[in-house]
């Protein structure tokens, strides 16, 4: 189907949707059971085994809550699971890795320049790095310096580290970061269907075999639900990062990417620390603008060299290069968009080009005829309210263009 672009287009949109609306569901719920473990109190008026509870109101009512580190005498007849927030999630997020860096992987996930592999060989790439991730997340946890939470932490950045800069050397600067969200959500959700969930039904079974559970299955639970935790504002700010060039495209984006894990840090432990009511570590903040401002500092050298002058078409760009329409439809693009898609924009107030798209040279223009079409042929999205006159005649032509290019 000749406009197939159009499909493709809403598909990644309701993806991207879907994602969003369920990963608001499992940060909510995640951040709402760590505020309510951490201000649990002991009362006289306990029932046994019962470790804490909680008053709180909302919505024109009262909740009574208690908490039981290993399980009641007995077993309720109605027991709410909070799991398919999580898998939904990672679902979602890894149907929207597929459509976007796996099917158009030539233009979002290979850089010629940066490592010059076969689609097929970056997508095993990046599955297996995500696999590998939580298999040795988990090894670690289980291993003696899991007992250890600085010694486990520490051990942990350092991977993060390592994997921030090995993800840059493999792929695109753009999915290299949006790989670490993927990265550190894995782990995440693979701690809720791994860890958390089995370890609650053998607690469960043991409830109902008239069994006493053992202490043990909650508290590594808990062990994996804090980091996960500490993991969620660095897994946000990547989902978002590939709409900010500043954050990947430049040649510190895996100093940016590792600092990013120290915010999160410092700002959930104020938030975990006030819902612990054990004070008010203002301290926390002014590290969190501090490592801000370092990172808005490593934004501005240079950008990467292959973003501005990419040397080597796609695959999928040489097709595009090769149609009757390209030379006409290179023109008008550099015509009407180059005065701010380029390394140096002449448009007043444009500093940079808008998201790193360059679009001042027939490579770089071939490699991205997908987003043109949709934002100057399908849709006048481009240029912003049409600043540089644009006909309609030059948008027809972009979309034949495409159409030749997607049809050969």
């Amino acid at each position: 189907m000749p406009d197939y672009a159009i499909f493709y287009e809403w598909a990644m949109f309701a993806a991207r949707w879907l994602h969003v609306v369920t990963a608001i569901a499992w940060i909510g719920s995640s951040f709402y059971f760590i505020a309510l473990d951490l201000g649990l109190r002991k009362t006289p008026s306990l029932p046994p085994l019962a470790h804490g509870e909680e008053w709180q109101v909302h919505g024109g009512g009262f909740y009574h809550i208690q908490k039981y580190l290993v399980a009641p005498e007995f077993l309720p007849e109605h027991l709410t699971w909070f799991k398919w927030e999580s898998y939904a999630t990672w679902l979602s997020g890894a149907m929207l890795l597929a459509l976007l860096y796996y099917v158009s992987a030539d233009i979002f996930l290979v850089d010629r320049n940066v490592l010059d592999v076969p689609s097929w060989v970056a997508i095993m790439l990046s599955a297996g790095s995500i696999v590998l991730g939580w298999l040795l997340y988990d090894t670690l946890c289980k291993s003696p310096i899991g007992q250890s939470t600085t010694g486990l932490m520490l051990v942990l950045f350092a991977i993060l580290v390592a994997m921030s800069w090995g993800y840059t050397q493999l792929f695109t600067s753009r999915a290299a970061m949006l790989h670490m969200g993927a990265f550190t959500a894995t782990i995440m959700t693979a701690n809720v269907a791994m860890i958390i969930i089995p370890n609650q039904k053998i607690v469960v079974a043991d409830l109902k075999a008239g069994r006493v559970p053992d202490a043990k299955y909650g508290k590594i639970a808990k062990q994996r639900s804090l980091h996960n935790n500490y993991l969620t504002l660095p897994v946000i700010f990547f989902m978002l990062s590939s709409h900010y060039p500043l954050a990947f495209a430049t040649q510190w984006n895996w100093v940016i990417a590792s600092l990013i894990f120290l915010v999160g840090v410092v700002v959930r432990h104020y938030f975990n620390t006030r819902h612990a009511r054990k004070g008010n570590p203002h301290w926390t903040w002014g590290v969190a603008v501090i490592l801000m401002l370092v990172i808005a500092w490593l934004s501005t050298s240079p950008k990467l060299p292959s973003a501005d002058t990419p040397t080597l078409a796609t695959a999928t760009g040489e097709r595009f290069m090769s149609t009757e329409h390209f030379k006409a439809a290179s023109l008008a693009v550099q015509t009407r968009c180059s005065m701010c898609h380029t390394a140096e924009p002449v448009w007043e107030g444009i500093y940079e080009a808008p998201k790193n798209v360059i679009l001042d040279n027939d490579i770089a223009i071939a490699n991205r005829a997908h987003e043109i079409v949709i934002q100057a042929g399908w849709s006048h999205a481009m240029p912003p309210g049409n600043l540089t006159e644009m006909t309609e005649a030059e948008r027809a032509l972009l979309v034949e263009w495409y159409r030749e290019g997607a049809n050969s």
